[in-house]
């Protein structure tokens, strides 16, 4: 495996976090198609993931606890999920 330099990895492990602490507002986490996570990380990273359109925070980012993960944000998390070789839910 190739070196990450230390703010690229917060940003990759920031967003396989969120994908891997995401909720649902159904009943079946595994059949929903539109996921959530708390926002409990470094606001700059944050906000970049934002700007990458991976996560939207909403129309007042400081007012809200939690992001919505898009779906480009969905398969960034799948390929760094493969990269740093950890398993999704089942």
């Amino acid at each position: 495996m190739e070196k990450t330099e230390p703010k690229q990895a917060m940003k990759e492990l920031t967003m396989m976090l969120l994908y891997l602490s995401r909720f649902t507002e159904e009943k079946d986490f595994l059949e929903a198609n539109d996921y959530y996570a708390w926002k409990g990380y470094d606001f700059d990273i944050l906000n970049e993931l934002d700007e990458a359109d991976y996560i939207r925070q909403g129309k007042h980012p400081s007012r809200t606890k939690s992001v919505y993960i898009t779906e480009e944000g969905k398969e960034r998390a799948k390929e760094l999920l493969k990269k740093y070789e950890i398993e999704d839910w089942k």
